[in-house]
């Protein structure tokens, strides 16, 4: 009879949607979450973050952006001890550089690539890391639109927060008598989390998805325990301490546990609703509410002028995406039946938005007329 040999791993595996404890004795399922997370923490003898890189030296870092992290924290924290730092102590006070007792290796970290690294640098190191944020409200096959970002964390929060900005309403609320910004509030915790939350030693893709009535986060996670986070049941447990110190000096993060609660207080003013989801598994879920209106007025990715219904909206897109496209294809991709698309497109040739090129013999192609101001 064959023997399998499985060799011993630092990280915690499933074997058909369960743990198991290896032992001497035997193997015992683990069923409880107090012994997945015990599990857990005997696997976590360090951060993968403070993984030392010996060759890693500045001239790796993007040009001007250690400066500009020290500027945005020297105004956001005046007082602050790193403020007065030389630049090389800078570094071994926030945890970037730093000497392992145990080998006697010195040298930048993981954190320290991931904050300031150059891209190429970044992806030469740690192939697999990238963040996908897509819009999925109308073409649900592909996407709407797209970011593909590689770049350090420091650029990649920008971006996704502007991405946000880009396709994601911002109601008026008042606080008190000062207005406020409910998106920046909850999206900005949502982003620095699902940021300095990831267990970068994962090669699990990271996506930010934008669908019709909710955004949906996951990201590579080392748990500590496993199941549905409540502001009642909520204990901070650090995943990267060294990013989360860091982005909470930068002023893009608060302490732990703090920003969450925030994201539970403003959801329903934001959305209308309060069915968030955080789900802490091997892989971390998040999926957050969004106001759902039937007509959207106004402009759809700063392309359309006027009003056009939801129907409407999605047959420009498709056919903004693939000028080729048939009437035929359109009803099929959209489950829509033909008549009604067909109809559609009519309003959209009545209202400019698009014009037939080509006769119809070469089958011919849709041009795109809507300003782009």
């Amino acid at each position: 009879m064959g023997k399998i040999i499985v060799p011993i791993s630092s990280q915690v595996h499933r074997c058909n949607g369960s743990i198991y404890d290896r032992s001497s004795d035997g193997d015992y399922e683990l069923k409880t979450n107090e012994q997945i997370k015990d599990c857990y923490l005997r696997k976590s003898s360090f951060y993968t973050e403070n993984t030392i890189y010996p060759f890693l030296t500045e001239k790796d870092f993007e040009v001007g952006i250690v400066q500009r992290a020290r500027d945005i924290i020297r105004v956001y924290r005046p007082l602050h001890p790193w403020n007065d730092l030389p630049l090389n102590e800078f570094y071994k006070a926030s945890g970037l550089y730093r000497k392992d007792i145990a080998s006697g290796l010195k040298g930048f970290t993981m954190a320290s690539l991931l904050l300031f690294g150059k891209e190429e640098v970044i992806q030469s190191t740690l192939p697999y890391y990238k963040i996908e944020a897509l819009v999925r409200r109308i073409d649900l096959e592909r996407y709407d639109d797209r970011l593909s970002i590689r770049c350090n964390l420091i650029e990649a929060y920008k971006l996704l927060m502007d991405f946000v900005a880009k396709h994601l309403p911002d109601k008026f609320f008042l606080q008190g008598d000062q207005r406020i910004s409910l998106r920046e509030k909850i999206f900005r915790e949502l982003i620095a989390n699902f940021i300095i939350h990831r267990e970068y030693a994962n090669a699990f893709p990271s996506s930010l998805i934008i669908f019709k009535e909710k955004v949906v986060m996951v990201n590579a996670n080392k748990p500590h325990f496993c199941g549905e986070l409540s502001p009642e049941k909520l204990v901070p447990f650090p995943k990267n301490p060294t990013l989360a110190k860091f982005f909470v000096q930068l002023g893009r993060a608060e302490e732990l546990g703090t920003g969450i609660r925030r994201v539970f207080k403003y959801i329903y003013d934001y959305s209308g609703r309060e069915d968030i989801l955080f789900k802490e598994e091997d892989i971390f879920t998040v999926e957050t509410p969004l106001p759902c209106d039937k007509v959207i007025t106004g402009e759809l990715n700063g392309e359309l002028n006027g009003e056009l219904n939801e129907g409407q909206q999605k047959v420009f897109v498709l056919i903004k995406n693939s000028g080729g496209i048939q009437a035929g294809e359109i009803s099929k991709k959209i489950n829509m039946a033909f008549s009604t698309v067909d109809k559609h497109i009519r309003v959209l040739l009545k209202k400019k938005l698009i014009e037939r090129q080509g006769s119809k013999k070469t089958g011919g192609y849709w041009k795109i007329l809507a300003s782009k101001e």
